[in-house]
């Protein structure tokens, strides 16, 4: 490893990672034996505007994807059985597997209804126990529910997942040490790794980066290129991944924020409205975590002085929507005074566990969806306006949560300050 990337890592966990396979089609195979066969889309029909929330592994052959336009989806494949979402019965089950999950530990971090990390640090001596659990698992999956999941267990979340992924469906794997996960990701290619997306592959093949491989022997093209994301990618390239798992306990939350102090003080109100914007994204992803919507926002600013002031709102419908938090706590900024700022922050309060949904039927279908998505579309061209390429190719780093604090700090230099 490179010493500019060298840091004490002991691989002194074990986590293992639950992934259900192809959850919301085979919930409805196992209740329909006749859709087996068959290649099947959860999501809008070919007829309606929508896209595709999920499909069965069929499906996929003829290369239908989640997220996919429907109308796509059905061009791909004119044979397929388009069904809607039962998101109720979808919670049932996923209720039932967490029953399962606990029962061997009450470490356990939910990502969605299908998918959760466990972690047996405590719990098991050695590996070789941790695949006794990860078996038994797979075991009563099959036979409680009825249906398949894939497990990876491995030192840490992101190999874990990775281990989870490698032999889908029904599938399970072990990556015991970090040169173990380097070894298996050297040759693949560099979307491989976690947040790489298409645009920032594509800005590292501009640079003859291709593979893991080729990142690691490109480290410092890497690191002037994509700067704090690039470090990171570099780290997951060498298996370095501190992140521990975190239980939700429903009692703990009665709020869910995100805060930002800034290296010196702000009046830019047009700025502070930009940070709020990209906050909202680090809370709506706390908050599908857990599985709670809320129906209130709250706005937090800190002058200079010190002195704080809070400010909320209450909303018509719950939501986990990063945008609607946005743009009700942009409401609420625009009533604070002009003052130096030091601090902002927004988050959601009145959480409650509503329907425990991944996608609605407003996700996938209304059109009030897609307004909502032309007016986030417009705001990040606003960003991207004015901050120019500061934005450019780490949008999907940004969704995900990762490293937006430091862009607010590069942010504010180029732009926010007096």
């Amino acid at each position: 490893m490179p010493e500019s990337l060298y840091v004490e890592y002991q691989e002194n966990q074990i986590i293992l990672h639950v992934d259900m396979d192809a959850f919301y089609a085979s919930v409805e195979m196992r209740d329909n034996p006749e859709l087996k066969d068959k290649p099947l889309i959860i999501g809008a029909k070919p007829t309606e505007r929508g896209v595709v929330a999920t499909c069965n592994y069929e499906a996929r052959k003829y290369g239908v994807r989640s997220a996919m336009n429907s109308k796509e989806a059905f061009r791909l494949c004119p044979k397929a059985v388009f069904l809607y979402p039962d998101f109720e019965k979808y919670k049932a089950v996923s209720e039932e597997l967490h029953d399962i999950l606990e029962s061997y530990t009450k470490q356990v971090e939910y990502i969605a209804l299908d998918e959760g990390y466990l972690d047996l640090t405590e719990v098991v001596k050695d590996f070789s126990e941790a695949e006794k659990i990860g078996r038994e698992i797979q075991r009563r999956v099959k036979e409680e529910l009825k249906l398949t999941c894939s497990v990876g267990i491995a030192y840490g979340k992101t190999a874990a997942k990775t281990a989870s992924e490698e032999k889908k469906p029904n599938g399970f794997f072990m990556i015991q040490r970090r040169e173990n996960y380097v070894e298996l990701l050297r040759d693949r290619d560099v979307r491989a790794l976690f947040t790489v997306g298409a645009k920032t592959a594509e800005k590292l093949h501009s640079f003859g980066i291709y593979t893991v491989k080729d990142l690691q022997e490109k480290e410092k093209e890497v690191l002037r290129l994509l700067g704090n994301q690039g470090k990171m990618l570099l780290e997951l390239s060498y298996g370095i991944d501190h992140r521990k798992v975190v239980p939700y306990r429903s009692e703990d939350t009665q709020s869910i924020s995100k805060e930002m102090t800034f290296q010196e003080d702000v009046t830019d109100y047009s700025f502070l409205d930009d940070v709020l914007f990209l906050l909202s994204f680090r809370v709506e992803n706390r908050a599908k975590r857990y599985g709670l919507y809320a129906r209130g926002v709250s706005l937090k600013i800190t002058f200079a002085d010190m002195k704080t002031i809070t400010r909320s709102a209450l909303i018509s419908e719950s939501t986990q929507s990063a945008f609607s938090l946005y743009k009700n706590a942009s409401a609420l900024l625009q009533q604070i005074p002009k003052r130096r700022v030091r601090l902002i922050g927004e988050g959601f309060y009145h959480l409650e566990e509503n329907e425990g949904r991944q996608l609605s039927f407003s996700d996938i279908f209304t059109e009030e969806k897609e307004r909502e998505e032309r007016e986030m579309e417009e705001r990040w061209q606003q960003l991207e306006a004015r901050y120019g390429n500061m934005f450019q190719d780490i949008k999907t780093t940004i969704l995900s949560g990762e490293r937006v604090y430091d862009l607010i700090e590069e942010m504010r230099k180029f732009g926010g300050k007096d």
